[in-house]
């Protein structure tokens, strides 16, 4: 590995808190060729079939070390973690995530809705209601959609919105992104978006705009079979997508959030991958923050689906509520500063339980359709919304735990 290169698979640095951190810590100096080093150099180091065998391989005396470790822990404690032997110290994980949790956030919780702005796509994925070979009347929204739709979400109660499409660099470009984020701007105090990968300069442009956040799910992190799963499409290109966080950190965007679509391959493989991920990005672009979300693999409508009308296909390998449990746990001890989102693809039931567990962020009331909330509300979702009560309902069931639902972004609501 170049002598330039400030990082080591699985070492952990201990570190003060990201305030700190980004008023004392300075860049460290780099050689003018070291942008060439990116997470790819460490990806392709690891083994997919060997990482899964060192996650099972794990005892309870790892699962043991791990839990009583102090300070920072390791990649390798991680691994302990996600393994099947963790299983038996779920209770233990969830009392020390819980603590974890209201040491850094106290007992807020974070609520925010996402807005689709269209269903256009260029990509083939097997998992997906958007997919290019699905025949469903396509939508984008107009400027005057666009604003009926903020103005329903605005009367909920969120100043924190999520712009979502799908991937057409054509028909929702960065000309498309910059001129629907400059008429939410004015509207909302945060503003994320969960798009197509972009260039480094694109999301670069963006920001001026108003962006702060941008949502980047590499769906899975094995190579082999991701293209399987998007065989036709940008989206096709592995690469590309794997190094779009770099992108992301060269162009300073505010907020990076990582995910894996978990039930595409094996979940603790995949979210050793994601982890991995992070702990780069943290190291190397140390003034962003980082979110990881949950998606789990759920069937979408089946309306105009070529391929039979399952919703899926795929096999997919689901994941129990308990394991999603111990996931969260698990990386909750791993970093304490991570903002955790579980999204309305979760139940009622699992949300009411996971918000004292570790999670940080929620959606509510959330409609997974382009016109969803106003213009067109019989449109084609995306995927099955499991948690369909209200933001007001949402809001109640947070305080009624003793919690304080939280309508804007951490960083206003910290400072």
């Amino acid at each position: 590995m170049p002598s330039a290169w400030p990082y080591r698979p699985g070492e952990w640095l201990s570190r003060p808190s990201w305030e700190q951190r980004k008023k004392t810590r300075k860049p460290a100096a780099r050689s003018p060729h070291s942008w060439s080093n990116m997470f790819s150099d460490i990806f392709n180091t690891y083994d997919w079939d060997e990482t899964r065998q060192r996650i099972r391989s794990k005892t309870d005396a790892d699962v043991a070390q791990a839990l009583q470790r102090k300070g920072r822990r390791s990649l390798d404690d991680f691994m302990a973690l996600i393994s099947p032997a963790a299983e038996a110290r779920l209770e233990e994980m969830a009392q020390l995530s819980r603590l974890l949790t209201q040491k850094r956030f106290g007992k807020t919780i974070q609520l925010y809705a996402p807005l689709y702005l269209s269903n256009e796509c260029s990509n083939i994925c097997t998992y997906c209601g958007f997919s290019f070979d699905n025949k469903i009347p396509r939508k984008t929204l107009t400027d005057d959609e666009l604003l009926r739709e903020a103005e329903a979400i605005k009367k909920m109660g969120y100043d924190h919105i999520l712009l979502v499409t799908g991937e057409d660099h054509i028909r929702v470009g960065v000309h498309y992104l910059k001129h629907a984020i400059s008429l939410l701007r004015p509207r909302f105090s945060h503003i994320s978006i969960e798009v197509q990968p972009l260039d480094q300069d694109e999301y670069a442009q963006l920001i001026p705009y108003g962006l702060h956040t941008v949502l980047v799910y590499q769906e899975t992190y094995h190579e082999k079979n991701y293209r399987q799963y998007h065989p036709k499409g940008k989206k096709s290109n592995f690469s590309y997508r794997l190094l779009t966080p770099d992108r992301l950190g060269r162009a300073g965007v505010h907020k990076i959030g990582l995910g894996v679509l978990l039930g595409l391959e094996d979940w603790r493989t995949d979210s050793f991958f994601c982890a991995l991920h992070l702990d780069y990005l943290e190291k190397r672009y140390w003034q962003t923050r980082y979110s990881i979300s949950f998606p789990r693999l759920r069937p979408y409508s089946t309306q105009g689906k070529l391929n039979g009308n399952t919703g899926f296909s795929i096999q997919p390998q689901f994941m129990s509520d308990r394991q999603l449990v111990q996931l969260i746990c698990a990386y909750r001890i791993f970093n304490e500063e991570l903002e955790l989102s579980v999204s309305t693809r979760e139940s009622e039931k699992f949300r009411d339980n996971i918000i004292q567990l570790g999670a940080t962020t929620l959606s509510a009331g959330s409609k997974t359709n382009p016109g969803g909330y106003a213009v067109e509300p019989a449109s084609l979702e995306q995927f099955e919304v499991c948690d369909e009560r209200s933001p007001g309902k949402v809001a109640a069931m947070i305080a009624e735990q003793g919690y304080e639902p939280v309508w804007k972004d951490w960083d206003k609501a910290f400072s």
